[in-house]
């Protein structure tokens, strides 16, 4: 089936809430302040698109494409990003609200999350080399077999992820955060 194509527009204040948005491709196109509850984004691709304030609750994103995606502002609780098409997968997240969303077995090497709260989130076997936490609040958010080389949590807080059961080799952390990292030795330090 061809994919309906969608380059270079902009869309502002559109409520695609409760709609199937399945199997169309967009290009290089801008969403501001559109509404995603319960859209079916199925088989769709998205190249070079950036988001902004928008919403996304209980969005389906299965066999969807994200390249080079960028989300600044925008509400993602809950979403499973497992879903996701391996290929080219790539994002960044600006001011992003990503509680309770899922990163499963994904790799997205070098991605930027700035200023998001990310809580109770999976990043269970993910593969998040050289990625930037920068002021993120990882409050009670998964790390069990992942890969942390070279990743940025300098200016990232309430983490907390056993060191033996993650590679880190080479991540960076600040001096107040290498608490969250002793966590499992149940030690007191004052």
């Amino acid at each position: 089936m061809k994919k309906t194509l969608q380059e270079k527009t902009t869309f502002t204040k559109v409520d695609y809430s409760d709609k199937h948005m399945s199997d169309m491709e967009f290009d290089s196109c801008t969403f501001i302040y559109c509404n995603f509850t319960k859209c079916d984004l199925s088989n769709s691709d998205f190249l070079d698109c950036s988001f902004k304030e928008c919403v996304f609750s209980m969005v389906n994103l299965n066999n969807t494409g994200l390249k080079n995606v960028s989300f600044n502002g925008c509400k993602l609780m809950g979403i499973d990003f497992s879903k996701c098409k391996d290929f080219l997968l790539s994002f960044s997240f600006e001011k992003c609200t990503l509680d309770y969303s899922t990163f499963l077995r994904k790799k997205i090497k070098n991605t930027i999350f700035r200023d998001c709260t990310i809580k109770e989130a999976d990043f269970t076997e993910t593969d998040l080399t050289a990625s930037s936490f920068l002021n993120c609040d990882l409050s009670r958010t998964v790390f069990m077999h992942t890969v942390l080389e070279k990743a940025d949590f300098r200016t990232a807080r309430n983490y907390s992820f056993d060191l033996d059961l993650n590679r880190v080799k080479k991540a960076k952390f600040s001096p107040a955060g290498i608490i969250g990292l002793l966590d499992k030795y149940r030690i007191i330090i004052e």
